[in-house]
């Protein structure tokens, strides 16, 4: 007898598509379900009930990184590039140069603070770009 089991191939859009949805948030979800029904007309099966995956035991940390809606933006760092980090973080926060020089200098410290996880991750990308070290909390 044999232990081998089949593997499944899947496209690359498939897997971004799979993926984006499962990192819907609730409300996105929702918001996602009322527009398939009314734009398409489809409507979940057998109750209606959208059912969430559910994080490995002992993943307490990840299935509350799932669920929370609100990130900070924290520079820890600005590498050998400060000036050009200094001058991301004046125009991400509208802070004065020196303002902005001070925060640099002073990291750890928060940049944005209670933003949705698309504008962390572009956040994010701007500072890493410039040469600055960053953590989303």
């Amino acid at each position: 007898m044999s232990d081998s089991t089949a593997t499944v191939e899947f496209s690359g859009e498939c897997k971004e598509l799979g993926d984006k949805i499962a990192n819907l948030t609730l409300k996105q979800a929702k918001e996602l379900s009322d527009y398939l029904k009314e734009v398409y007309k489809i409507e979940p099966a057998a109750g209606g009930a959208v059912m969430m995956a559910a994080a490995p035991a002992g993943d307490e940390g990840v299935a509350a990184e799932a669920a929370k809606t609100e990130w900070d933006v924290v520079l820890t760092g600005f590498g050998d590039k400060k000036l050009n980090v200094v001058k991301v973080v004046k125009n991400l926060t509208g802070a004065t140069l020196m303002d902005s020089k001070k925060m640099v200098e002073s990291a750890p410290v928060a940049i944005k603070e209670k933003v949705s996880k698309e504008e962390a991750e572009k956040v994010k990308a701007e500072l890493e770009e410039a040469g600055g070290s960053v953590e989303l909390k």
